[in-house]
C-alpha cells in the first residue's frame, strides 16, 4: 500500500504527463480554488457507466498494478 505522500506524487507526475507542467499547475490550482464534489465530479466524468461499472473497472486496476 502507498503512503499519502506517494499517492499524491504519483498523482502528480500523471498529471504533469497528460497535461504538461503549466497546466497540471493549473488543474491543481483550479481544484484547490473551487468546492470540489467527488461524487457529481464522477458523474460527470463518467455519465455512461454505473457505479458498479466503475468500481469493477477499479477493482481490476487494482489487482493488475499489485
Amino acid at each position: 500500500m502507498l503512503t499519502d505522500t506517494e499517492i499524491k506524487a504519483a498523482g502528480f507526475r500523471a498529471l504533469v504527463e497528460a497535461l504538461g507542467d503549466v497546466q497540471a499547475e493549473k488543474f491543481v490550482a483550479l481544484m484547490r480554488r473551487e468546492p470540489f464534489n467527488y461524487t457529481q465530479w464522477h458523474r460527470i466524468l463518467w455519465p455512461e457507466k454505473t457505479v458498479d461499472e466503475i468500481s469493477e473497472a477499479a477493482m481490476k486496476l487494482r489487482h493488475q498494478t499489485h
